[in-house]
Formats: structure tokens, sequence, C-alpha cells
């Protein structure tokens, strides 16, 4: 060894003598590093969180720029990829065997609990991005064992590699599970993309313990914009709310919960009732013999959690929900046996091996018994949870099971169109759907628009535009409030259909309806007179005002349809109004949530980056876009410019609060006020990051970069919905 080094380690601090050299990378669990540092987040919980800006992007993704899956998806050979998944039902594996030998049930749930997280208020969650393989879902207690499920899948999806996404194969597996069962689906539309990583965009509760409950308020108002009763579950805790057993108390959990999902009572029953005529839950013995869950667990687990010390820790010894036993007589069978044995029977309060709240039938049939997971030869009795009992205990899900019970073909088709439903929500227009299997009908929850015209003179059109007397900001904001409707989520919402001109769109506070009416008077004018769409003249009249305000020609494509009223879900669409837009500075009265942190969420829904979420404020401010006025800082609001920023970051006045989400600026010399502004204005001078981005923004000779900033990021907004153009 050379002297030099010899030096070197004589001088080495004592812990890398003795091998207790920390890692420089914070891992963020003090309970697995010892040296792990706090994030800026918990240094500072109130400040707004850009990171859900940039998730996802390239660096975290391992294909290459140029893959296209619904290219590599039309490669797919669908048929043998069917045919694997099938002889995959029975093909029972050792380490974990199937159930009565078939892994139909098990499939079902890892499907139905991957779309079943989707929550109609911010369309967030759902089973369109294979989240279900990462943090936290992957480790919820609702997830118990889907671990195997997805590893059962593992060579598959090595066999078919980029042709199948994650996504994709973790529902398609469940549609198989059910026809390999007996059982009816309506269809299966591919599309869906994998993300790399988790979802930190999505909020699933502020409790900190599993299966806390925390969010209700009142009599029990559960708390937007969440879908479960508690921390870790995917809808209702199947014993009962908070783990009472009242069926009545549950049905009302239930209704929320489903509604929250977009489901109806109708749609509710079939989903419970199919879903439980497969398979059964597992509680063979106390939850205290389950191990860590997958994230908390060893790293020589590989990935897999919840390892059981109770006899095998599997096959009938497994642990899952705590309730233990089948629904039917025949858990691998499509037939009415759930409603033969909800109906026909009397049930009386159990608790399961597990100490779970469960009920049993009164004095069962020997024909009504069923099979043991391991030895069909003996027999054990079927169960209902205390969510099932609400299916024959309140009244309007107690009328619809009988008339399911009645009425078997039409329960069979009830189910396969809410699974159907359950699947796809979150997939977006029917456009996306790729594969042989996509249905030919039209459903309303799939917001339907006709096909546009592109056979219209665009120049016609802005001509007549910018010869109207509407001016710059009721073009502009009026395009804006169309567009930006769209929700990166569930792909919903936009300018495509022109919805802003129907109910209830057209009646919502931050669309100014006195404004949109007299506005929409003349855009359809000129859209029958030109045989342009409404929706097209919508984005034209909002780019035409972007071109008079900074002499940039935005580009355009014409072929937007229009939507009818009676294609159009009044109460599905209620949920995308906006409480607050702070691109055009509107925050709902009374609405508790900080302006600015609901401006991120949005910029999130629209897909939008940091630097396009602060050009397009300052622009819009700039153009005096902003629903009270203030925020507005320029002379000249037909002018698009940079003022906004110039005039945010001057140091010749004062900033003080004077109620709520208002504030005054006033000169340090004269003390007069001179501006006002809301937190969402100034935060892009208080936040870190976002006052780099305003300082760049603000410079002498960043004006050009500006306008070019801004429209490009007005034209991504104004084509977010265009699916047709991919």
């Amino acid at each position: 060894m050379s002297e030099e080094k010899i030096n070197i380690m004589k001088n080495a601090s004592p812990s890398l003598m003795n091998g207790d050299a920390k890692c420089p990378v914070s891992h963020g669990s003090s309970d697995q590093h010892t040296n792990s540092a706090r994030t800026n987040k918990e240094w500072w919980p109130e400040q707004v969180n850009l990171n859900i800006l940039h998730q996802h992007d390239t660096k975290t993704n391992p294909m290459n720029e140029d893959f296209d899956y619904s290219e590599e998806f039309k490669q797919l050979d669908y048929e043998a990829l069917k045919n694997d998944l099938n002889n995959l039902m029975t093909n029972s594996q050792e380490w974990w065997p199937a159930d009565y030998g078939h892994y139909g049930p098990f499939f079902i749930r890892m499907t139905w609990h991957a779309a079943g997280t989707y929550r109609i208020t911010d369309g967030r969650g759902g089973g369109g991005t294979g989240s279900q393989r990462f943090a936290p879902t992957n480790s919820w207690p609702d997830n118990t064992n889907l671990d195997k499920a997805r590893r059962l899948l593992w060579p598959i999806k090595q066999k078919y590699g980029n042709k199948i996404s994650w996504a994709d194969l973790i529902i398609l597996t469940g549609n198989v599970a059910i026809e390999s069962m007996g059982g009816r689906t309506f269809g299966f539309g591919g599309g869906r993309v994998d993300i790399w990583g988790p979802e930190e965009d999505i909020f699933w509760g502020k409790e900190t313990e599993w299966l806390a409950n925390e969010r209700y308020t009142g009599d029990r108002v559960l708390d937007q914009p969440l879908g479960a009763v508690q921390m870790g579950l995917i809808y209702v805790n199947p014993q009962g709310p908070d783990g009472n057993p009242d069926p009545l108390a549950s049905a009302k959990d239930i209704r929320e919960t489903f509604g929250r999902m977009a489901m109806n009572d109708y749609e509710t029953v079939a989903l419970t009732a199919g879903g439980h005529t497969f398979g059964k839950a597992h509680g063979a013995a106390s939850e205290d013999f389950k191990g860590p869950e997958p994230e908390g667990a060893s790293v020589d687990e590989m990935g897999f959690g919840w390892k059981s010390g109770h006899g095998k820790g599997m096959g009938r010894d497994s642990i899952t929900s705590g309730i233990e036993g089948p629904w039917t007589p025949n858990p691998t069978k499509w037939d009415n046996g759930y409603f033969d044995m909800l109906l026909n029977y009397e049930w009386e309060l159990v608790k399961s091996p597990a100490g779970a709240h469960q009920w049993h039938p009164v004095n069962p049939k020997d024909e009504d018994l069923a099979p043991d997971v391991e030895d069909s030869t003996q027999k054990v009795t079927t169960i209902m949870t205390t969510a099932d009992m609400a299916m024959r205990e309140d009244p309007s899900y107690k009328e619809i099971s009988k008339h399911f019970h009645a009425n078997p073909d039409e329960f069979a088709d009830a189910f396969a169109k809410a699974w159907f439903k359950l699947l796809h929500r979150d997939m977006g227009p029917k456009v996306r759907y790729l594969g042989p299997e996509v249905p030919n009908e039209d459903l309303i929850w799939q917001d339907p628009i006709p096909s546009g015209n592109t056979d219209y003179s665009v120049e016609d059109v802005k001509s007549r535009l910018a010869n109207s007397d509407l001016t710059i900001q009721e073009m502009i904001e009026t395009a804006w409030a169309s567009a930006s409707t769209f929700r990166g989520s569930d792909l919903r919402g936009g300018a495509n259909g022109a919805r802003i001109s129907l109910a209830p769109q057209s009646a919502w506070e931050a669309n100014k309806p006195e404004q949109l009416s007299r506005v929409l008077n003349v855009l359809e004018d000129i859209a029958k007179d030109t045989g342009a769409s409404l929706a097209d003249v919508i984005v034209l009249a909002g780019n035409v005002g972007v071109e008079k305000a900074s002499g940039y020609e935005v580009p355009f494509n014409p072929g937007r349809g229009d939507a009818s009223q009676d294609n159009t879900d009044e109460h599905s669409f209620a949920v995308l109004e906006p409480v607050s837009d702070g691109f055009r500075n509107y925050h709902r009265k009374g609405f508790e949530i900080n302006s600015e942190h609901m401006l991120i969420d949005k910029a999130q829904l629209l897909g939008l980056t940091a630097p396009e979420m602060t050009a397009l404020v300052g622009g819009l401010r700039s153009l005096g876009i902003s629903y009270d006025g203030h925020g507005v800082f320029t002379d000249d609001t037909n002018k698009l410019s940079n003022d906004f920023f110039v005039t945010l970051l001057d140091m010749n006045v004062e900033w003080n609060k004077k109620e709520n989400n208002l504030y005054e600026a006033t000169d340090r010399k004269t003390g007069d006020v001179v501006r006002t502004a809301t937190s969402v204005d100034l935060v892009f001078g208080s936040n870190s990051q976002l006052r780099a981005l305003a300082e760049v923004y603000a410079s002498d000779d960043s004006q050009s970069k500006f306008l070019s900033d801004f429209v490009n990021a007005w034209n991504k907004v104004m084509n977010l919905d265009r699916f047709d153009l991919d």
C-alpha cells in the first residue's frame, strides 16, 4: 500500500474504519436508516408540493422515447394471451395453491381492487396505470396477499412483454376469470399505459395508521375527495362501519362510497352480488399471525408481504380480511347462489376464527354447504358480511336483490355492464379503447361525443371572430373555462363536446353564466354560418384572442364534435365543477383548502409542468383574466406581456393580508394601496421554486420566451382531449 493511502487510512474517521459509514442518500425512513434526513415537506408541511407536476417523467420511465404502447398492443396475439390466462386459472401452484383448484376468485379480487380505487370526485385512482404494483396500494390491508396474484401473472407478462402493460393485464385477467367460471362479461378495452413509480398526487386520507378513521364529520359525512371509509380499504369495512355489525349503517356507507365511484343502487347490488358469487373470505386465525406488508417486509421476501405464521400460511390457513368462509355453495361457478342464500335464510351474527364479525345462515341445508378449499369432501358453512346483509336489510337494496333473484338473466347482464363500467370508468373516451372486444354500444358514462366536421374554412371562422364585438378577455376566458375542465386522472372533460353550453356547466359560478350566455350566442351563430362545430369555434375564439394579444400564431386542429344534452349525465358532470381555479383567480367562498394548493392540484390534473403553469397564470393575469380582478398588474390588458411577473417582484411595495385570501400592496414611501392580489398570485413570489421561475419570465430579455411559452402551454390545454389526434 502506498504511503499516501496509509496516511489517508490513518486520518480516516473511526466510523469509517469500523465499517459504520453512513450512506449520503436519504432513504426516508429512520427505522431503516439511522441518518435519514427530513424532507423539505416534513420540515415545512404547508408548502405547496410542486413534485406532483413532474412525477412520472422520462427519467423514471425505462421505455425509449419513441415507445408507443398502442402500437405494441396492436401486435399482441390477444387470443393466445386469453388462452394462457384461462390455462393459468386452474394451474394451481404449490407455493400459493388455488382455493378449490381455481384462481378465478383470487384474480377477480385483484382486478376489482385495482379498478375499485377510482373515485369520481377528482377522477383519481382506478386501474388505468398499473399503480397496484406500487406503494401505498400494494401494501394496503385490503390488498393483503394480492402480491401473490400479480406474481402468478409474471410468467405471462414476461412472455408477452411490452405488448401488454401491467395495467391492462391486471384488468383483463379479472375478465377472463369471470368467463372461466361461466359468467358473462360485456367486453374489454385495452390501452392503459403503465407508470413506473407511486402516484404521489393522490390524497388517500390524513390518517397515519392503517384502518384508522379520521375522515368523517357531522352525521357521518365523508371528507372530499375520499371514497373509502378507512385508511387502507377500497370501499367499506365489511364488518360494518368501524367494525359495528349494523347492516343499515353499512348500507349508508356503501351508498356513499359506491356513489363516489359513479355507481347507483342498481349497479351496486349487481357488483356486490356478482363479485361475491365467487370465492371466499380468509380469516383462519388472528391477524396477529400476519407479517409485514410488502413495502415493510425484509429484502429476502423479494417483494412479498404478509408472510403468515399460522399453519401452512396458505390454503385453508390463509389470513386476509379476517372474515372466514365462502358466500355460496359453488364458489367457482356463476349462478344465482348468492341471492339464494341471502334471501332464503335467516342469518345470525357470529365471530370468525380471527375474531371478525360475520353472519352464518341458520340451520343450512346440506346442499347449501360449500366445499373446503383443499378437500371437496369436507363441507363448510357459507357466510355473509355485514355489507352483504345490507343488500337484504336496506329497503332499496332489498328490492333490487329480490328483483335480480327472480330475474337471473337480467342480473347476469347487470353485473356484466356494471363490471365493465368499474373496469373502464377511468379510461376516458371510447376512442381510446383498443382490442377486438371493444363493445359497439355507446354508454352515457363514456361521455360520448359525435365526430366533428373538418370541412369548413378555419380562416373564415377566425375572421368572423376577429370582427365580432367580443373582447379578447371574453374569448380567452370562455375557451379556458371550456378546455380546463379536462382531468388527466380519468381523461374526462375538455373543450371537445362543447359541454360548456349545456347543463350543468353553463350555470357554474366560475364560468360567469351571464357573460358566458352572451358569448355563446355569438359563437353559436358563427358555428351555424360556417359549418364548424361550436366546440371548434370556442377554441378558435380563444386562439384568436391570444393571437390578437401576442402577435403569435396559435396552432389549431379542427374536428371537435358537439355533445347533446341527452348524452350528458348532468349528475356525473357536476363533480367537474371547479371550487377553485387559480388560473382564473377563482376560489369559492367558504372552501377551506388554500387556493395555491388547489392551483397545483388543477395544474397536475391538466398535465402541466411547473413552468407551463407559471407562464399560463402570468399570461392570463396580464390579459385581465381574474374572477374578482385581483392580481391584474398591468395597464393594457389587451397585450400579452410579462407585466405580472415584473410587478409581482417589485420591491417598492409591501404586501399585507387584508382578509382571507386577499392581500394589499402598499407603496413603501406613501403608504397608498397600489394593487391587490390573492395567495395564488403571491405564491409566485413567496415560494422559492416558483419565484425562480417568475424571475426567468420577469427578466428584461425574456419577453419573447414568455410569449412563446405561454402560447405553447395554451395550445397544450386546448388539445388535451384530442385523443383522435394521437
